[in-house]
């Protein structure tokens, strides 16, 4: 196992640089340090050639196309400080509101305007026993996009010969914020040969959040039981796309009652037998399967991308928390320590 460095680009005067962890499976990750981004996932074919199986780009200047930047996809980003959206961008916190940028019509999406996904972060390297990775760096100021308090974060990236992609999150704030992290790696596990409405989709939770016509939280828990969105039971996401008249924007609430790390999902591509299984300590995950990715946008490799051509496993505290009675350590205070870890684990 081994972790390399090398240059990426270089953007306002600041070097950019692309890091990439190989285990001894010859899987192979890369993530450049703009928005802790992971740009590529990459496992050996049966035929001697390598499958990618992320969306992103070889290309830095691609992450600023005019087709990229005007679907705002996140490919492969951290995001925060609070992950999805905020009803009306704004929040009341200790007797105070707070007002953020809306950046999704009337919401605030993904930590606002400049997110963590639009910053450099420093990087050193990891010292691991059984895995190679790198540990990304951030300083969030006090009223940076409107949210309270100075905020270090860091974000560690492993991977290990089990296949274990480990992402790790840690964040200390010096006042009360909300705070919600969390990757936006898209995945298709055919290697972009097929759609993703071929996988069969499996998540362990039988409650999800009612959303309103804004695409915001608005508290409400929905009981699955007998719903046509309920995946307990391992299904095909075309047939579920199919009986909902539409594609999966869902933020699913896992039967797990605790922050501890446990696998909640389970990802199977039939055509070549690939696996993702998911674990995670976080209390839900956000279920996207693109449905408002645009077809315009393409790997320069060759790999299309676009409506139903990836997934997304948000795992993050609950959208819209800040404006819920009862949503679980949407608050960090002053003091404590936000802790979060989420596993994507491959069979190929």
């Amino acid at each position: 196992m081994q972790t390399t460095k090398s240059n990426f680009a270089t953007h306002n005067n600041q070097e950019i640089d692309l890091f990439t962890l190989t285990n001894d499976n010859g899987m192979t990750v890369k993530i450049m340090n703009y928005g802790a981004t992971i740009t590529s996932i990459t496992v050996p074919n049966q035929d001697g050639t390598r499958d990618e199986l992320v969306c992103g780009f070889e290309n830095f200047d691609n992450y600023f196309s005019k087709d990229y930047a005007a679907n705002a996809p996140y490919f492969g980003s951290i995001v925060g400080r609070y992950s999805s959206q905020i009803k009306d961008a704004k929040f009341t916190l200790n007797g105070k509101q707070y007002e953020l940028a809306p950046n999704c019509g009337d919401n605030n999406l993904h930590g606002g305007v400049l997110g963590f996904d639009k910053k450099i972060w420093t990087v050193e390297t990891s010292n691991l026993k059984d895995a190679t990775g790198v540990k990304m760096s951030l300083i969030s100021n006090h009223l940076e996009e409107g949210f309270p308090g100075n905020v270090v974060i860091q974000v560690s990236f492993s991977l290990n010969n089990a296949n274990e992609l480990s992402i790790k999150y840690q964040a200390n704030p010096d006042a009360d914020t909300p705070l919600s992290l969390t990757n936006h790696t898209y995945f298709n596990l055919s290697g972009f040969v097929d759609s993703i409405e071929h996988h069969l989709v499996q998540v362990q939770a039988g409650k999800k959040l009612a959303m309103d016509d804004t695409g915001a939280a608005t508290g409400e828990i929905v009981n699955l039981h007998g719903q046509k969105d309920d995946l307990r039971t391992s299904q095909t996401i075309k047939d579920v796309h199919t009986k909902m008249d539409d594609g999966f924007e869902h933020y699913y609430i896992f039967d797990k009652n605790n922050f501890e790390l446990e696998k909640v999902a389970e990802i199977n591509c039939p055509s070549n037998g690939r696996k993702l299984e998911i674990s995670s300590s976080e209390p839900g995950m956000l279920f996207y399967t693109g449905k408002y990715t645009s077809d315009a946008i393409v790997r320069e490799t060759g790999e299309q991308f676009g409506k139903y051509r990836a997934f997304c496993c948000e795992t993050h505290r609950y959208p819209n928390g800040i404006n819920m009675e009862n949503a679980p350590n949407c608050i960090t205070k002053a003091g404590e320590t936000f802790e979060s870890e989420t596993v994507f684990k491959l069979s190929f």
